[in-house]
């Protein structure tokens, strides 16, 4: 509970710097406390970091795209603030502190997991926006045939 809330913050407070209207901060620290219990929860079931941060992005995508839709703003309202838990930069750190104790090994693979992380958050917010808008323009192609 004490991560979700944290997580929850993490989203919030960036929310407020970005300068994101009062009524849609609750909802962007929410978005970040949704990715993160996802993480959190398929990261115990597999052990794979990149794999749980991925499907956690892609929940925060959808659900930055379903708020977008229901409080007519953008998603990005939602979904920058909502991957701040997500982002790898204890990895990052760890990488480069490796780097600076000479251990190129374990900088090595810190570094893969840093940057595999970073692409996931990137394909999973990707993601799940192509989908909404294949949706979208398929729905928009049936209501067009509908007219004809």
């Amino acid at each position: 509970m004490k991560e979700l809330i944290l997580a929850f913050l993490g989203s919030f407070f960036p929310a407020v710097l970005f300068n994101i209207e009062r009524k849609n901060l609750i909802w962007a620290g929410l978005s970040g406390a949704i990715g993160w219990g996802i993480y959190v929860l398929l990261y115990k079931i597999t052990g794979g970091v990149v794999m749980a941060i991925f499907v956690g992005a892609v929940c925060v995508g959808i659900y930055g795209e379903a708020m977008a839709r229901i409080l007519k703003t953008p998603a990005s309202v939602f979904t920058v603030p909502g991957i701040f838990p997500l982002v790898p930069g204890i990895t990052a750190y760890n990488t480069v502190l490796a780097i600076v104790e000479d251990r190129i090994r374990d900088a090595y693979d810190k570094g893969i997991e840093t940057i595999a992380s970073a692409g996931a958050i990137a394909f999973g917010i990707i993601l799940s926006t192509a989908v909404f808008k294949f949706f979208k323009q398929g729905k928009m192609a049936k209501t067009m045939d509908g007219e004809e």
